[in-house]
């Protein structure tokens, strides 16, 4: 069970909030390159606009848990670095994969990424409502049991996907690029499952 109290710096509350509102849109905005790629292939400069953008939080975030002088939040500075660089995380990892697509030269998606991006959308989703329930001082368990089964989800999307790859026939060059991308798009999901521990770690006796 958690023991948690309310975030009291509103401050940092809302700077953990907007990081997590930017996590989710980074993420959704992938989803939507991938669905029609490369018709869509502009939407890689707005991720990486959220890739700043997420930098610039995090700093934010770090800067406010270094200069407090009595932290009032339901972590410590240290848990609270690592939840700052955890969300920072899945935001580089997401650009990662949309700048993968052009260095690649990708001509067309495969539903294997179209896949795991749409459980990256679901993970960042519990990502934000876990922020939301902790600053509150609500209980986030339900969010974070979801987290660790979407990582789940995602781990099984990978290994059959490199199978497919591998099983396919392609040319080892599209194999190998393509594998890349998979495994981008999963440690995006790892990232959200970092956050997850990260939070669990909250947990006050």
């Amino acid at each position: 069970m958690f023991a948690l109290r309310r975030v009291a710096d509103p401050r940092l509350a809302e700077l953990l909030r907007q990081a997590g509102e930017v996590v989710l849109r980074s993420g959704t905005l992938l989803r939507d390159l991938l669905t029609d790629y490369p018709e869509h292939a502009a939407l890689a400069e707005e991720i990486g606009g959220c890739e700043q953008e997420g930098d610039r939080l995090t700093h934010d975030i770090i800067h406010r848990i270094r200069t407090a002088k009595r932290l009032r939040a339901p972590f410590n500075r240290i848990e609270g670095f690592a939840l700052a660089t955890a969300l920072d995380d899945i935001v580089d990892h997401t650009e990662q994969a949309a700048a993968l697509l052009g260095l690649y030269r990708v001509e067309a998606p495969m539903e294997c990424a179209v896949e795991l991006a749409d459980v990256l959308v679901q993970a960042e989703a519990q990502v934000v409502s876990a922020l939301r329930l902790l600053t509150d001082g609500t209980d986030p368990s339900n969010s974070l049991v979801e987290i660790h089964r979407l990582e789940n989800v995602g781990d099984t999307l990978l290994r059959d996907g490199v199978a497919a790859l591998f099983a396919g026939g392609a040319d080892p060059m599209v194999v190998i690029r393509w594998k890349d991308i998979f495994e981008t798009l999963e440690a995006a999901i790892d990232a959200c499952e970092t956050v997850a521990h990260v939070i669990e770690g909250t947990t006050i006796s």
